[in-house]
C-alpha cells in the first residue's frame, strides 16, 4: 500500500462522514436559525425554547435519513474490506 492509497482512503473516509452527517448538521442550523428569528421578533429569551424544537427537528432527520447515512457508510466499508481482502491494505 502506498502513500497515495492511505490519502485516498483518508479522503473517502472525511468525505464520508461529512456527507453523512451533512444534511442532519444543515437541518439543526436551519431550525437554529428559524428559532432566533422568533426568539429576536418576540422578545421572547426562553432557552428551553431553542433545545426542544431542536433536539425534535433533528430526531426526525435521523429517522428520515438513517437509510442514507447508512448507503454512504456501507459503500466506504465495502471498498475497505475489498482492500483488505485482495491484500492491498
Amino acid at each position: 500500500m502506498t502513500e497515495s492509497d492511505t490519502y485516498d482512503i483518508l479522503s473517502e473516509t472525511i468525505l464520508a462522514v461529512l456527507i453523512g452527517s451533512g444534511p442532519i448538521l444543515a437541518l439543526a442550523l436551519g431550525v437554529g436559525l428559524v428559532i432566533a428569528f422568533f426568539q429576536a421578533l418576540t422578545q421572547i429569551q426562553e432557552m428551553t425554547l431553542t433545545f426542544v424544537p431542536k433536539i425534535a427537528a433533528i430526531f426526525l432527520g435521523l429517522l428520515a435519513a438513517t437509510p442514507f447515512i447508512y448507503a454512504t457508510l456501507t459503500k466506504l466499508s465495502d471498498r475497505v474490506f475489498d482492500l483488505i481482502a485482495s491484500g492491498g491494505a
